[in-house]
Order: C-alpha cells, then structure tokens, then sequence
C-alpha cells in the first residue's frame, strides 16, 4: 500500500494527551516552587529564609492591644491573640511553694521594668512546669491591673519554630511593653542545630535579647540536649572539652533554674485533697485516700497531671461540675 507523502513508514499519530499547566511567565506555579525547598539544602534554606523576610516586611506591626497572650507564627511572621488562655488558678497548684514564689518574685521583677533572669523549669512530667508559668503571669497581670499598670504580654512559640526566634525578637524590639517569650518542652535531639538561634537570643549574639523580653522555658532535663549528642560531639571535635562546654553552655543562659521533682505520696495526697476542697467535692478523707491512691497506681506514677485526671474523674461520678 502507498504511504502517505511525507510521512515515514511505521509512523503513528500522536494521541491528544494532557497539557501542562504553566503560569503567564512560563514558571511553575508559586506553590510548586514553595514545596521544592528543603531546609537540608543550603541554598533551598537561603531561598527560604529570604521570602520570610519579603512577607515580613509586608506583615502589619502586631496589635498588641488585642490581647495579653498570643501565639507566634512564623509563616506569616505575625503573632496570633488568644483571647481565652488555657489555664488554672495558682490556688490549684499543690506542692509547689517554693517553685510558686520563685518564678512569682522573678515575673514581678520584670514586668516592674527591673533586672530579671531567664528561666528554666525543668523536672519530673506532670508536675505543673507550663501551667506555673501561665497561672505566674496571669496572676502578676491581675495585681498590674489592680494599681493600673499596663499588662505583661505572653507569648508563645512552638518548639519547631525555635529558629525563628531572630525574626520574633526584631518584631519586639523597641515597643514599650515588655513580654514572656514562652517555649513549652523545649528540647533538641540528634542533629538539630537550631539550639544555635536560641543561644544566641538569650545573651550571646549581636544584638542578643531586647531589654523588654525575657524567654521562661519548660524542659524534662535540665541540659536540653541529650548525653549521647553531647558525647558524639565530644568524640568528634578538635577540643572536646569545648566542644561539650557549647551545649552545656545553652542551659546556662538561663539565669534561674526551677528544678520539678517527683512527688511523694504526701504531697500528692494533698494535690487531691486542694481540688476536693476548691471544687467542693464531697468526700470523706479515707475514702479519698483509698480512692486516689488506687487511681496513682493504675497509672504508675503520681503527680499533679495524674491527681486532677482522678479529680475528673471523681466529680463525673459524684455529678459536680468542675466550675471556677
């Protein structure tokens, strides 16, 4: 059979098949570019940093008149307000007097325009470290307002966005309030080199922390970073000694240290025996005892967690509302 002119034997026409969508300047969509970088690859990370600082300088200053408590958020460098904090009354926190007063004293300190420290909470799990710092703060703001005084701010940052603690301290630098920069279960692991950023922002970079801002942290370890890094980068390094000196150093730009312990059976007794009685829960104290005590050990551990969870429990079957 003649073949067509022009055209090779064998040949096939090509199938319609999908197009490929591109923008009018012939680049993948903004949002293609957005999910190619990665944080591992220096010059994607570079990219990165520098459209964070495009949408910055575009970010509105914050309103800090919207609330006394925000949370930070890096993508948008913006600082969101909470306007109901999740939080319980310093008069529910048992067994933490001299923990209580401490970080009560240092908050007062500084929200009163004078020198203050850093602080770390560090201990045992359950023992109320994040719920101090809230209650600490909302307490403090209750007396500022009784002499009318402006409020201290709180703010929040994630874990995750340790790195862009920098970007934040620029964002609070110079405004005359003064704020709680507040990390909850601050801690690093493996190669994580963002404990960097947060070194430097407490005291050692340039330009360090502003005057009005202190960072108040909560950590199960006292050092933040694990043995076993600390020992890979002593094994590694030309001076080991100064090698494990930099990661002990992170902890020591903590100028207070609020150590949390675990509790004994007394004081866990009296954790329970603090929210019958502010609640109002009707109960004989054998009962109670016997009670959470029994709670404590289906859960293998006793603290202040553990003893308002047998609490909930408790008032749901005893039909008391847990009501402020």
């Amino acid at each position: 059979m003649r073949r067509a002119w022009g055209r090779p034997r064998g040949h096939r026409p090509r199938r319609p098949g999908p197009t490929r969508s591109r923008s009018t300047t012939g680049r993948a969509p903004r949002h293609d570019r957005t999910f190619r970088i990665h944080r591992t690859d220096p010059t994607s990370r570079h990219a990165y940093r520098a459209d964070r600082a495009r949408r910055a300088r575009r970010a509105p200053r914050p309103d800090f008149d919207a609330a006394d408590a925000f949370v930070w958020a890096p993508a948008t460098q913006t600082l969101d307000p909470v306007q109901s904090v999740n939080r319980v009354a310093m008069v529910l926190l048992q067994a933490v007097d001299r923990m209580r007063d401490t970080l009560i004293s240092n908050t007062e300190r500084f929200a009163g325009g004078l020198p203050a420290n850093n602080v770390l909470l560090w201990g045992a799990r359950g023992m109320g470290k994040s719920s101090l710092v809230k209650a600490s703060h909302a307490l403090v703001n209750e007396q500022r307002a009784r002499e009318g005084k402006g409020p201290l701010k709180l703010i929040e940052i994630h874990r995750e966005d340790i790195e862009s603690l920098p970007a934040l301290m620029k964002l609070l630098r110079g405004s005359a309030m003064r704020f709680i920069v507040f990390c909850d279960d601050l801690s690093f692991d493996g190669n994580d080199a963002s404990y960097k950023s947060l070194k430097a922002v407490l005291e050692g970079g340039v330009e360090g922390r502003p005057d009005n801002v202190l960072f108040y942290a909560t950590s199960n370890r006292r050092h933040l970073l694990p043995r076993d890094m600390m020992e890979n980068e002593r094994s590694t390094a030309i001076n080991p000694s100064e090698a494990t000196e930099e990661k002990v150093s992170l902890s020591d730009r903590f100028g207070l240290w609020i150590g949390f312990h675990k509790c004994s059976q007394d004081d866990y007794l009296e954790m329970v025996r603090g929210y019958c009685r502010h609640f109002k829960i009707d109960i004989s104290e054998e009962e109670m005892r016997r009670d959470s005590l029994e709670w404590s050990a289906t859960r293998g551990a006793r603290s202040g967690r553990v003893a308002w969870q047998y609490i909930q429990d408790l008032a749901g079957r005893l039909g008391v509302p847990l009501t402020e």
